[in-house]
């Protein structure tokens, strides 16, 4: 299998402000590390202007501080800092990006933490823990979105979209990650959710499930056995990228994509068509 790289950053493009969603405003959370660092760099090369949101601003894998690497290709995009625990902080953001921008057009719930061990080994304090970000923030995040997006006008046809960041773990069993597992087929049933009861109303809602995706993290998840293995059911000849994710988020907010809406886009290589 050729060596995987990490590597979460793309090539300058000529002009940012032609690309596919010029004019339109992102907000993507979990962006200070990882698959959310790529999403908002990917938007921002794509013409967005990027709320990158994070606890904090700290990186724990892929790469440098965001908002270097954003404001360098968009000006107009910025880092704040936010906890998608808290719901009014939540709500307060998306009202003022939307006072700012005109509008709120992408939201892109990212924002995550792992959960380790079998529902045997999983405290009331874990569970919690787990849920708080991966349940109730993406809850948290998609309320206040769908709250401003509805009071938006159509543009195309479209109020505005969510694209959720699920996990093919959230389809099939997460061996020892009882609480992730569960928290990311929660996630894909609010994407379901919502895609039905708000079609009429303008709004587009879609996932992204990655497979095995290296973000430059250590940990068990890496190690050399995980490894092995994840390379073992993996079709494609190398692991993912978060690159890889962010690309297919741009395809899913692509104002072209008007008539796909309550789609789960696998991103694992063929991980799942095995």
């Amino acid at each position: 299998m050729t060596p995987p790289t990490t590597g979460t950053e793309f090539g300058p493009t000529a002009d940012s402000t032609a690309g596919p969603l010029s004019g339109q405003s992102a907000l993507v959370t979990g962006a200070s590390s990882g698959i959310g660092r790529a999403i908002a760099l990917r938007l921002a090369r794509a013409g967005a202007t990027v709320w990158a949101t994070d606890i904090t601003e700290e990186v724990v894998e892929g790469g440098p501080p965001v908002a270097d690497p954003l404001s360098r290709i968009s000006a107009a995009s910025c880092f704040e800092r936010l906890d998608v625990r808290d719901h009014a902080a939540c709500a307060e953001l998306c009202a003022r990006i939307a006072e700012q921008h005109g509008r709120l057009d992408l939201v892109v719930p990212s924002a995550m933490t792992p959960g380790r061990g079998s529902l045997a080994a999983t405290s009331p304090e874990d569970w919690r823990r787990v849920m708080g970000v991966n349940v109730d923030g993406v809850y948290n995040i998609l309320s206040g979105g769908l709250r401003q997006m509805l009071t938006q006008a159509p543009r195309d046809e479209v109020r505005g979209r969510f694209v959720i960041i699920g996990s093919q773990h959230g389809m099939v069993a997460s061996p020892g990650g009882f609480s992730y597992g569960v928290s990311k087929a929660a996630v894909l049933q609010m994407m379901r959710q919502i895609a039905v009861e708000h079609a009429e109303e303008g709004i587009i809602c879609n996932a992204v499930s990655p497979g095995k995706i290296l973000t430059g993290k250590s940990g068990p998840a890496v190690a050399p056995e995980m490894l092995a293995y994840s390379e073992a059911r993996t079709p494609l000849p190398r692991l993912g990228r978060p690159a890889d994710v962010a690309q297919a988020v741009l395809f899913l907010a692509d104002p072209a994509t008007t008539f796909v809406t309550g789609h789960n886009l696998l991103v694992d290589g063929g991980w799942m068509a095995g």
